[in-house]
């Protein structure tokens, strides 16, 4: 009998199931979860794990070495002894489990007895659990060595026994990793969800074991179940093996995601799909997101107190029709759902016609990525036209989804009924740390002091002279805030009442600067920039076969010349030691590059970093020098990418005789207002949403950062802000 033709159990919600009924289990899988991410990570992180001829070895002291040791160690009780081995041979042991089956087997017939592994969360007790299992095994072993220390050179895939299965399933495992790298998945709200919906597939997988189908699991379900596979004692001790279940690495039916979609709906009356839950081999399922987000271990700017993290959710919204009495039923052809959010992007309006949803199904209408500062989603039902509103849409009921409650929510998950006849069911993601959204704008003129060069405060100086002349920009965030001003010398000389000398100064003093804070403004639009200088850069005379070279005070060295109009060479050196490697690639390159979203690649260069970790290079950001915009991962410092970005932007300048960045605009420009057009808070890809402010700014640039005006260059600046000669003269040499 096949899952649709099952008898339809009575709706219940996963949290309206006894106990009794659900799988109770014996470890705790939270916690056990988080371990094997980061575990995973590791293992991921590890490329020399992953030769051929290292696993070799690791499998050859996993049969020979370990699991003797551990059955030799393992009690009558079975309760496994405190030890961790190292690295390649846990490996191997965490992917033996996966099969339990197979692993129950292998451990009956050669130690009459089922392996278990130790329950070892705290990181405190794994360094004690792994130092204690090298005394013992140099103990036992003096010969072999603890960690793989085999030669590529030396190892032979022939020393795998023809039998031998492990070297192939181990293999299959390598990017295991890829499907829960989602900086979200580590967070605990989202791992007690996880654990919750995994109770509730066991529930299902047994309850319907008779079906012809398969049950797909979603990732997060996936994920507890590896989990608890890789403990075999507990996974043997809390219930039986779930044998129709598709595992990683195998093909998905569609049919059997439809069968076990379904069945879920009609147990538990809720969608199975959720947000950061994708049935694996469902569409976009293990799909990478569309924006570069991983795991954050460290953040080197929090150091700068202006600058706030940016944090962001994933959110999903399903709906479906109640059915409703033939007496109550009237024509919806007008109606439509409207989602807005409380915060941002307030033009930004999704609606769906509610002729075009089902009622016996969920529907997912979007799948979208925000910021947690947009706070919230409206959802409106509204009808179209009427005596009223002949051209807009008349409002019939609204339910508002905070993300607040929804994190305080079970599942993360929040149901609502609209209009009596709408189910809305809001899902989302933990929010976690994004990479950082900076752009500089232009701003007013300042003097040495770091004042704007005015009649104002040449007044409140009691008509003190103002010497020197900055360009000036201001810093903003993703949110729009004020956090750091740049300012870069261009011009000496003294301006007082009726009289103005203005001086370029020596090309070797033109240094770019970066003041931590935003401006003091003392009247409207004037002000001092902060006192705290965190960064500089030095023009120095450019080596041979170079057209210009900086030397910042990260402890670089930035190396510059142009092959073509558009197409730069670099080459950066480190004058410190930091433990990586970084070089500057032209365009956008790695995962910045989007086949289908090509664009203009001028502008843009990637900054990548090789480490140990990374040989081949790992992207860390991304800037457009000609559009003053920089993304960045946590780890890579603020200070470095701004003054990289406005090194490179001055000495284009200053090569090409040509104001191709906007430095000669000396106000600062109308921007966007705020909450209509907010750059990155909100990141949809479905085509019913056409506007390009709601992709990744890559994707498209000019449309996304540029500002209103910026081609129009005022001929009326201040006696004091000086023309363009002065500014032309410093910046084209």
């Amino acid at each position: 009998m096949s899952g649709s033709d099952q008898p339809s159990p009575s709706p219940r919600s996963l949290g309206e199931v006894s106990e009794e009924e659900l799988v109770r289990l014996s470890l705790d899988l939270v916690a056990a979860a988080r371990q094997n991410i980061g575990f995973l990570r590791d293992v991921a992180e590890s490329h020399w794990l992953h030769h051929t001829p290292v696993l070799v070895e690791s499998i050859r002291r996993y049969h020979e070495l370990w699991m003797p040791m551990m059955s030799d160690l393992t009690p009558e009780s079975g309760k496994p002894p405190m030890i961790l081995p190292s690295l390649d041979i846990e490996w191997v042991w965490f992917c033996h489990t996966l099969n339990p089956v197979t692993y129950r087997q292998y451990c009956e017939s050669r130690f009459s007895k089922l392996i278990g592994k130790p329950a070892i969360f705290n990181q405190e007790n794994k360094d004690y659990a792994l130092e204690r299992c090298r005394e013992i095994w140099i103990a036992k072993y003096p010969c072999e060595p603890f960690e793989n220390e085999s030669d590529s050179g030396d190892i032979h895939e022939s020393k795998i026994l023809p039998a031998d299965h492990l070297l192939g399933e181990v293999s299959k495992q390598r990017c295991l990793f890829t499907m829960f790298s989602k900086p979200y998945m580590l967070e605990l709200v989202y791992l007690i969800a996880a654990k919750n919906r995994y109770k509730g597939f066991v529930f299902i997988s047994q309850k319907f074991a008779d079906s012809n189908s398969s049950f797909v699991p979603t990732s997060d379900i996936l994920l507890m179940w590896i989990t608890h596979k890789s403990y075999p004692t507990a996974y043997t001790m809390d219930g039986k093996e779930m044998e129709k279940v598709v595992g990683s690495g195998e093909s998905v039916k569609e049919e059997d995601l439809e069968v076990t979609k379904k069945l879920w709906e009609k147990v538990f009356d809720q969608p199975y799909e959720k947000a950061g839950c994708s049935a694996i081999g469902g569409a976009g399922g293990l799909n990478p997101p569309p924006l570069h987000w991983e795991v954050t271990d460290t953040d080197v700017n929090v150091k700068y107190r202006p600058l706030l993290p940016r944090f962001l959710l994933e959110v999903n919204i399903l709906v479906k029709q109640i059915p409703m009495m033939k007496t109550l039923e009237m024509d919806v052809s007008k109606e439509f759902l409207r989602f807005q959010f409380l915060r941002c992007h307030r033009d930004l309006k999704i609606n769906n016609p509610i002729s075009t949803l089902p009622s016996n199904s969920w529907q997912k209408l979007v799948n979208l990525y925000c910021e947690f500062g947009t706070k919230g989603m409206v959802v409106e039902l509204r009808r179209k036209g009427g005596v009223v509103c002949m051209n807009g849409s008349k409002l019939l009921d609204s339910k508002t989804f905070m993300w607040n409650q929804l994190l305080r929510a079970t599942s993360i998950t929040l149901d609502g009924v609209v209009g009596q006849r709408m189910r809305v069911v809001v899902s989302i993601t933990p929010p976690a740390q994004a990479p950082y959204l900076l752009k500089s704008v232009p701003d007013r003129v300042t003097d040495d002091s770091g004042a704007m060069v005015s009649e104002v405060v040449l007044k409140m100086n009691q008509y003190r002279p103002q010497e020197g002349r900055w360009l000036s920009r201001t810093v903003l965030d993703h949110a729009g805030r004020e956090c750091f001003v740049i300012r870069m010398r261009v011009g000496g000389g003294f301006w007082r009442r009726g009289s103005n000398k203005p001086t370029v100064v020596k090309w070797e003093d033109r240094c770019i600067e970066i003041r931590e804070g935003s401006w003091l403004y003392v009247a409207g639009s004037i002000g001092r920039a902060p006192e705290k200088v965190i960064g500089t850069a030095t023009p120095k005379k450019a080596s041979q076969g170079w057209q210009a070279q900086w030397s910042l005070s990260t402890g670089h060295e930035l190396f510059m010349r142009l092959e073509s109009s558009t197409v730069m060479d670099f080459d950066l050196k480190t004058t410190t030691s930091t433990g990586s490697q970084v070089r500057l690639l032209n365009g956008r390159k790695m995962q910045y590059w989007d086949d289908e979203n090509k664009g203009d690649e001028e502008g843009f260069v990637t900054i990548v970093r090789f480490t140990e970790e990374n040989p081949s290079g790992r992207a860390t950001g991304l800037l457009n020098w000609k559009l003053s915009s920089v993304e960045f991962l946590p780890e890579e410092d603020t200070v470095f990418m701004l003054l990289l970005n406005m090194a490179i932007l001055r000495s284009v300048t200053e090569i090409t005789r040509e104001d191709v960045g906007s430095l000669l605009v000396r106000r600062r420009l109308k921007e966007a207002r705020h909450g209509s057009r907010d750059w990155g808070s909100v990141i949809v890809l479905e085509s019913l949403v056409k506007s390009v402010y709601v992709k990744p700014w890559y994707w498209n640039a000019e449309g996304v950062m540029a500002r209103e005006g910026v081609d129009y260059v005022t001929k009326s600046y201040s006696a004091e802000e000086c023309g363009d000669e002065l500014y032309k003269q410093a910046l084209f040499g």
